[in-house]
């Protein structure tokens, strides 16, 4: 069962990532029509939230309650932390952050396991307003966290040929993300492949200036040096990379 037309998607989106929260009637008028609402906006937000309900029903014949409750000030969604991958994948990451890489097989597994669980953009894509495009750039953050802590324990762990085509897809399909290139170049480099770790180097280059205008930041240009003379950092039994931040648990 689809949620069919862009406010019904907008609406459940919204209830989605805001949890148990309170979402008052204004918030909702604005996340759905913005500046914009129409004459009769209370009368269409009504509708809109009754033919949710309905649809909610639908998908959960044996469930009693409603998911969504009405508030004297607006509306509630019901729904246990838990049942959502988002949360699953934030507490994942947080988690692994206080860990501070003192357990990297658990840590890969947990990883590989909530990452598993992302399948296309957020929301499919839908732009949505205000709460939806914040909770769209909080989850994007997470997850590019995520895979750069990913592949810094992978590093750690020996595995830098293995992953080479899995960071060159992630390359690809972000062509200005300094992270992504910096992990692809340091692999590279440790499975003997000096020249294709520099060719990324300069392709990164291009990629923003073309794109941002900018050069690569000092931490990326120290990190072309290193390969280019064979630095002593470099070396494979070198967990401790000054470009990383996986064992500090700092998001990239």
């Amino acid at each position: 069962m689809t949620f069919k037309g862009p406010i019904q998607q907008t609406l459940l989106a919204m209830f989605l990532c805001s949890g148990e929260k309170l979402i008052t009637v204004n918030a909702l008028i604005e996340e759905l029509w913005g500046t914009t609402p129409p004459a009769t906006v209370e009368n269409a937000l009504q509708a809109n939230i009754s033919r949710l309900r309905r649809t909610l029903a639908r998908l959960e014949p044996r469930r009693q309650e409603s998911r969504l409750a009405t508030r004297t000030s607006g509306y509630q969604f019901n729904l246990e932390r838990a049942e959502l991958d988002a949360a699953k994948m934030l507490e994942t990451v947080d988690s692994i952050r206080a860990r501070a890489g003192n357990y990297r097989r658990r840590d890969v597994a947990d990883l590989r396991e909530v990452l598993a669980l992302w399948r296309g953009p957020v929301f499919g894509g839908l732009t949505g307003g205000p709460i939806c495009q914040a909770a769209v750039a909080k989850y994007d953050e997470y997850r590019t966290a995520a895979l750069v802590m990913l592949y810094e324990a992978e590093l750690a762990g020996g595995e830098h040929a293995k992953i080479v085509p899995e960071l060159r897809e992630l390359v690809t399909e972000n062509s200005s993300q300094e992270c992504f290139s910096s992990l692809l170049m340091i692999a590279l480099y440790r499975s003997g492949r000096q020249t294709d770790a520099l060719t990324v180097a300069r392709q990164l280059r291009t990629n923003l200036i073309d794109e941002l205008g900018i050069e690569p930041s000092p931490a990326v240009q120290d990190l072309e040096r290193a390969i280019l003379n064979h630095d002593i950092r470099m070396r494979q039994e070198n967990t401790e990379l000054p470009w990383l931040s996986y064992r500090s648990g700092r998001a990239a």
